[in-house]
């Protein structure tokens, strides 16, 4: 265990500061703490890890179901109950619209591809969190079978990256200010449970933190599923907004270290934990890194989000911080976007008001980080993909909102050696079922890992657990996407 001080915050009555301490160490699993969790990722590689494609996905997860129609299937030709209420936006694939509100987005649109016609039966926000999370694999979402795509991804790529040491599973989430959103994402880290896989497998969640719009921010990592906090980065109120402040105190202590030698003397798998926490997880984490004009592009803060209680939007930063552990060596990061059930009920907002808010946020996020990936030569690395718990019905309720619709969902790849300006599938005329080539959330699973994997070299590896492998091999990408 590892505890810096940052400050003179009250202490318990056990001698603990209560709030202002950098704490390394117990992941609590009994006795494994940080370095010999760490140590599992040499156990994993045992059979060689020569499968694993140099290649990464961010599930980007729109928690609450956001509406297929709203989003990228627009279907203005279809009578008025059945066609966007935000109106729709060309693309810059001839023949190709998308919701009103994806005016940046739009001009994406020949790098990604758009599933019209993804489906599953799971109307209950709970079980369909972990249904599509877990790539249909939890095929009742009642936690009883299955585990998430990333604890997959993780029990069979490495916990951790062989140089960097970053987890190989993440979870870049906020702590929701909104009753309704602070629901949403603990259906999120509930659904990205690893299920049998054990804890170990669970995805680290790096979570930045505000009491409200306006008020100052800080940044925490912890362990999810059963695991009790692992990490976390606090500083004391005065200097909550100074970063740099916490980021100088580690590399002085970096330095420090190393001139006592004790490094020198610490085991590779304590060593990796220490430059995990001092090296690139920290460095992963600083946006003053960024030039201004790329936090710019990606800057969402202007836009307030909730229903009840409302915050600045993180969107863009959630997705610069993906961009920037995915340079870091990690292979599978969900990203959350809360506020998606838009009911127009007493929780949440109607279809018009929550798409000004979480669409307009999307917008600007997504083709941030698609402009910011091919700027950086990293289209082909990174696969985007875009989803949620379902979709929304096609019918317009009466106060204005769209309610729970699992036949219909949003789903929608971009880069990762997939093709762009691609549309899979159709909807029918109503825009509530497949008209043809449905697809399944263990399609996407399939197109996923078979980005991920080289599944030939999967099937010989040593020392993996055949399930797994059998799961990668059975599962068929998308059809027109492989």
């Amino acid at each position: 265990m590892l505890t810096l001080h940052t400050g003179h915050g009250t202490r318990d009555c056990a001698g603990q500061s209560r709030r202002d301490f950098l704490r390394i160490g117990g992941l609590g699993l009994g006795a494994l703490t940080l370095p010999q969790w760490l140590a599992l990722r040499a156990a994993d590689a045992q059979g060689g890890t020569g499968f694993v494609r140099d290649r990464s996905v961010v599930l980007l997860y729109l928690s609450g179901g956001a509406s297929h129609i709203e989003t990228f299937n627009p279907n203005m030709d279809a009578p008025l109950p059945y066609r966007s209420m935000t109106g729709a936006t060309a693309t810059s694939v001839p023949g190709l619209s998308f919701g009103g509100t994806f005016t940046r987005l739009a001009k994406q649109a020949h790098r990604m591809s758009i599933v019209r016609s993804f489906t599953h039966s799971v109307g209950d926000h709970d079980k369909a969190h972990a249904h599509v999370l877990s790539g249909g694999t939890d095929e009742k979402g009642d936690g009883k079978l299955g585990q998430s795509m990333g604890a997959v991804y993780g029990r069979l790529a490495g916990t951790s990256h062989p140089k960097t040491g970053l987890p190989s599973f993440s979870l870049l989430t906020h702590d929701e200010v909104d009753s309704q959103y602070r629901r949403e994402l603990e259906r999120l880290l509930r659904g990205s449970s690893p299920g049998k896989l054990g804890a170990a497998l669970a995805g680290f969640e790096y979570q930045e933190t505000a009491a409200g719009a306006g008020q100052k921010k800080k940044a925490a990592a912890k362990r999810t599923g059963s695991l009790a906090e692992d990490l976390q980065l606090t500083l004391p109120e005065a200097r909550l907004d100074d970063r740099r402040a916490l980021l100088d105190s580690l590399d002085r202590l970096r330095r420090n270290v190393d001139a006592s030698g004790q490094m020198a003397a610490a085991d590779k798998f304590h060593q990796q934990a220490f430059d995990l926490i001092t090296g690139s997880a920290a460095e992963a984490l600083d946006l003053s890194r960024e030039d201004k004009s790329v936090l710019a592009g990606y800057d969402t803060s202007k836009i307030q989000i909730g229903h009840k209680t409302f915050r600045k939007s993180t969107l863009g930063r959630q997705m610069l911080v993906a961009r920037r552990l995915v340079e870091a060596g990690c292979g599978f990061i969900t990203v959350h976007s809360a506020g998606w059930d838009m009911h127009a009920d007493g929780n949440n907002p109607g279809i018009q008001k929550g798409f000004d808010m979480l669409g307009t946020s999307l917008d600007i996020a997504v083709s941030a980080f698609l402009e910011d990936l091919a700027a950086r030569g990293l289209s082909e690395k990174v696969l985007l993909v875009i989803t949620g718990d379902f979709g929304r019905t096609p019918r317009i309720n009466k106060t204005g909102g769209r309610d729970h619709w699992a036949r219909l969902g949003t789903l929608a790849f971009a880069g990762g050696g997939l093709p762009g300006g691609a549309v899979i599938g159709a909807a029918d005329r109503q825009n509530g079922e497949p008209a043809d080539s449905p697809v399944t959330p263990r399609a996407m699973l399939g197109t996923i890992f078979h980005r991920l994997f080289d599944v030939g070299q999967l099937r010989v590896a040593r020392g993996l657990p055949r399930e797994l492998v059998q799961l990668v091999e059975g599962a068929e990408p998308i059809r027109g996407l492989a």
